[in-house]
C-alpha cells in the first residue's frame, strides 16, 4: 500500500517486478514518514494486469500532475541519481542538451584516425582530479550557493566577451589549484533558484580576490540550467572553447551512483583554429586539418573491454563509450577532468591511464543539430510513453511498471536499464496541466 495523509492506494508495480530502492525513494516524495511501498508480484494471469497496474500507479502518482515543471525538475534531479546532495538539487541543463544525449550510435568523423594520431594513440589518458598532489588541489572545484547569495563585483580583462557582474561569489569560494595557484584559477558557482525559479551556472577564469572584497578575472559566464541556449558564437566562456565546464567534469558523487549520464571534458595540446558545434570559441592559430577543432567529440570504442577496471573507473569508461569526451580546451594530451574531492582513490583512478588513444574514435556530431545557437541535440527519445501527446501520469505508471527491466520503450537513454536516469528524463519532460 500506498500510504498518504487521509488517503491509501494499492501500488502495483508489474507483474514481475519487486519494489526498488529507487521506487521508495519517489514514493517517499509525497510522505516520507509513512510512504512505503508494497509491489504484489502475479504471475498468473499476465494479459489482465497491465491495465488494473497502471490504474492503481496513476491513482497514487495523480498530485504529480499538480507539480509545476520547476518542482518535477528538481525531483527527477533529487531522486535520480543522488544529485540532490551535490548540485543542490539543479539539473545541468535539460535532458536534450547535446551534453546529456549518447552517442555511441552516431557515425565516425572521417577525420578520426587523423586526430587520434595528433593527438597521441599510444598516449594514455590522465584523470586531471583527484585529492591533492604536492599539497595543493587537483580538480577543479564547484560550490553551491543560495538564490540570494550577496553579489559582488568582479572586473574581466576580456570583457567583452564576459557576461558583466556582479557575481553570486562567496568570500570561501574554491579556487582551482588553491588560493596560491598559478594555473587556470577557475571559479564555478551553482546558484539554486529561488521558488522553483531556474538554477543558474557562473564560471569565472583566473579570478583573483581583491583586498575590497571585490574580484579581477580574466572571463566570465552565465547560464540558466534550464535553457539550451548557447554562447555568442566567437565568445570565449570560462573555458577555451565557449563551453559549461561542470557539466562536463567527472563528480564523485555521480561515480559512487554508478552511472555518468553526460559527456566529459577533456584537452588536448594541438588544436585547429577552428570549433564545431556545440563549441563557440577556439585558441589556435593552427590550421592543420590532423589538429581537432574545439568541440570535437570522442568516444571510447565500444569493442574495447573495461571489465577488469575497478567499479569507479569503469563507471567513467562507460561513460565514455556512451556520452563520449568533449574537446573543451587546450592543455595535456588525453586529460579528462574532474573535481577535486578528498573522497577520490587517487591510486584507483590511475588506472585509467591503461586506456591510450587507440581505443577511441572521433564522433560525427552534426546530426544533433537542431539549431547553431543551440545547445539541443536532434532525436532525443521521446518521453510520451502512452502516445496521447502529453507526457504525464500515464507514462510515468508505464515506466515504474518497466522499472528495471533490460530496455524497451521506456529506457529513455539508451543505456539497456530502465532506471533512475530514465525517470529524471521523463519528469524533465513533464507536461503541465
Amino acid at each position: 500500500m500506498l500510504e498518504m495523509p487521509g488517503r491509501r492506494f494499492r501500488l502495483r508495480l508489474g507483474c514481475d517486478s519487486v519494489a526498488t530502492h529507487g521506487q521508495r525513494l519517489i514514493l517517499g516524495v509525497f510522505s516520507a514518514e509513512t510512504a512505503r511501498a508494497d509491489c504484489s508480484v502475479r504471475r498468473k494471469h499476465r494479459d489482465s494486469c497491465g491495465i488494473r497496474d497502471t490504474f492503481h500507479v496513476m491513482l497514487a502518482f495523480a498530485p504529480i500532475a499538480l507539480l509545476s515543471r520547476a518542482s518535477l525538475s528538481a525531483l527527477a534531479v533529487a531522486h535520480a541519481s543522488g544529485t540532490s546532495t551535490d548540485l543542490g538539487g539543479c539539473p545541468l541543463f535539460p535532458p536534450d542538451n547535446i551534453w546529456n544525449v549518447p552517442v555511441d550510435t552516431l557515425p565516425v568523423d572521417p577525420n578520426s584516425a587523423a586526430y587520434i594520431q595528433t593527438i597521441g594513440a599510444n598516449v594514455g589518458l590522465h584523470p586531471d582530479f583527484g585529492t591533492f598532489w604536492e599539497g595543493a588541489p587537483i580538480g577543479i572545484p564547484y560550490i553551491v550557493v543560495p538564490h540570494d547569495q550577496t553579489l559582488v563585483e568582479i572586473s574581466f580583462y576580456y570583457p567583452t566577451q564576459s557576461d558583466p557582474g556582479p557575481y553570486p561569489i562567496p568570500p570561501d569560494a574554491p579556487i582551482e589549484g588553491g588560493p596560491e595557484s598559478d594555473g587556470d584559477r577557475h571559479i564555478l558557482i551553482v546558484q539554486v533558484g529561488e521558488d522553483g525559479s531556474p538554477c543558474t551556472l557562473w564560471e569565472i577564469f583566473d579570478a583573483t580576490p581583491n583586498r575590497d572584497g571585490t574580484w579581477s578575472a580574466g572571463s566570465g559566464a552565465r547560464w540558466d540550467l534550464s535553457s539550451n541556449v548557447l554562447r555568442p558564437d566567437g565568445w570565449t566562456s570560462a573555458d577555451a572553447a565557449g563551453l559549461p565546464i561542470l557539466p562536463g567534469l567527472v563528480r564523485y558523487d555521480e561515480v559512487l551512483s554508478g552511472s555518468i549520464d553526460h559527456a566529459l571534458r577533456f584537452t588536448t595540446v594541438p588544436t585547429r583554429g577552428e570549433h564545431l558545434w556545440p563549441a563557440r570559441h577556439d585558441a589556435s592559430p593552427s590550421t592543420n586539418p590532423a589538429h581537432p577543432p574545439m568541440g570535437q567529440r570522442f568516444r571510447l570504442k565500444a569493442s574495447y573491454d573495461i571489465s577488469g577496471f575497478p567499479p569507479e573507473v569503469r563507471t567513467i569508461l562507460q561513460a565514455m563509450k556512451t556520452y563520449g569526451i568533449i574537446l573543451a580546451d587546450n592543455g595535456s594530451d588525453w586529460y579528462i577532468t574532474g573535481t577535486h574531492d578528498t573522497r577520490w582513490d587517487d591510486e584507483v583512478l590511475s588506472t585509467i591511464s591503461a586506456v591510450k588513444g587507440s581505443q577511441f574514435e572521433a564522433v560525427d556530431v552534426s546530426s544533433l543539430m537542431v539549431d547553431a545557437d543551440s545547445g539541443q541535440a536532434a532525436g532525443r527519445v521521446d518521453s510520451d510513453l502512452t502516445g496521447d501527446g502529453l507526457v504525464n501520469a500515464g507514462d510515468l505508471a508505464l515506466m515504474l511498471g518497466a522499472w528495471g527491466s533490460a530496455g524497451g520503450p521506456a529506457d529513455l537513454n539508451g543505456d539497456g536499464t530502465v532506471d533512475a536516469a530514465d525517470l529524471s528524463i521523463l519528469l524533465g519532460a513533464w507536461t503541465l496541466p
